[in-house]
């Protein structure tokens, strides 16, 4: 998508953030055009050097930014990042509470120099009880119950991605949004909450209300009463898994018909979809005793010939060759900070029918430093010197 027709392109956001929430709220922000400035420590930011399940953040949620790597523990630094903001329209954070504060940048200091500015926090808690409490995504999961419904019946098991991290991120930048929006009509910013827990809470309402409505529990996924009769992940031939769904009464008729189940159809006791939910215990043994006898390539090219629900079991890794992502633009090329090449997933939407693409790889540490720095003023000499007293990078 051209980049002079991105909804955002004008606004500067200054971040000081790390790890994912915070990032991704900037990412979102940047992706839909806006000059996202990440400012890191000298030493960078620590998740750059993450391993493991913590190797990806960075490059996956800092795309579309610049970095300006500042020592803020000095005066000059300081001056610096405040001469940067002046210039901004959003300061986001995502730091323990009191950490803004501290350096002079929190929201009640940084209004009071501009009116317009808008201030995103992401925490782990909205301000309550549990507000002094150190937050993860893994430690909301447990305490909010997503946890609870993703595990078996005593084996609780967070969700396998940073879901409220993500999430908490995605709506962050969803409040900076209506913040902008609103300081169109008013002209006046505002500070702007984003927590993990509060996140957690809002993806587990609906078993909540399932609560509300009938009086019972919701019982964990894998154990749920599913309000459908043929929805479930089937073992095959050659030990392949595919998941297979049957969700209405026509296409149950169509499943039966496709796979010569007449004897299935015709049965009285299977007549409805809540019949087949009753009839599980005896009726699943049948299905997967015929679908066994199947490959999940066999089982995949009959139900999307018939236009049934199917998926194969995917590992992430596998979507970077996925067809449909590459032929739609799901994929976009990228340059890792060490100059390796790879492809990255873009924003699920379109605008005008396009995607909102990579302007900027993930910056190097300090990319941008001497960029932004002539940009506020600094002449060469300043920079030089600043760079030699290791108050930039």
């Amino acid at each position: 998508m051209a980049a002079e027709h991105l909804p955002y392109k004008g606004i500067r956001v200054v971040e000081f953030t790390h790890m994912v929430m915070g990032p991704t709220c900037g990412m979102v922000l940047a992706d839909l055009g806006a000059e996202v400035i990440k400012v890191e420590p000298t030493g960078g930011d620590n998740t750059r050097k993450l391993l493991g399940s913590g190797a990806g953040f960075f490059p996956m949620f800092n795309r579309n930014k610049k970095s300006i790597a500042v020592d803020l523990q000095t005066p000059e630094g300081r001056e610096l990042v405040l001469k940067l903001i002046a210039t901004a329209d959003v300061v986001s954070e995502n730091f323990k509470p009191g950490t803004m504060k501290k350096l002079g940048l929190d929201y009640a200091s940084l209004s009071a120099r501009n009116e317009r500015l808008i201030y995103v926090s992401h925490k782990g808690f909205l301000p309550g009880p549990y507000d002094h409490r150190t937050a993860l995504d893994e430690v909301v999961q447990m305490m909010g119950g997503l946890a609870y419904m993703t595990g078996r019946p005593g084996d609780p098991l967070r969700a396998g991605t940073s879901v409220n991290d993500i999430m908490g991120g995605v709506f962050g930048a969803l409040g900076v949004m209506a913040a902008l929006a609103e300081r169109g009509q008013t002209g006046r910013g505002q500070e702007v909450q984003s927590a993990l827990y509060e996140n957690n809470v809002f993806l587990v309402a609906q078993h909540m209300m399932q609560y509300a409505v009938t009086g019972k529990p919701a019982a964990p996924m894998p154990s749920r009463i599913s309000a459908w009769a043929v929805y479930d992940v089937f073992n095959v031939k050659n030990n392949e898994q595919i998941f297979l769904a049957v969700v209405s009464d026509t296409q149950w008729a169509i499943f039966c018909d496709a796979f010569g189940l007449s004897d299935l159809k015709s049965d009285q006791r299977l007549m409805s979809n809540n019949d087949r939910v009753l009839a599980r215990d005896w009726m699943m043994p049948l299905l997967r005793a015929e679908m066994a006898r199947y490959s999940a390539a066999e089982l995949s090219a009959a139900f999307e010939r018939h236009g049934l629900p199917f998926a194969p079991i995917t590992r992430p890794h596998d979507l970077l060759d996925d067809p449909h992502l590459k032929q739609t633009g799901g994929l976009a090329p990228i340059t890792l900070p060490d100059g390796r090449e790879t492809l990255t997933a873009l924003l699920p939407f379109t605008l005008g029918g396009e995607r909102p693409g990579i302007r900027l790889n993930p910056p190097r540490l300090g990319e941008h430093s001497a960029e932004l720095l002539r940009e506020l003023g600094y002449d060469e000499p300043a920079i030089h010197a600043m760079q030699a007293q290791q108050i930039i990078r």
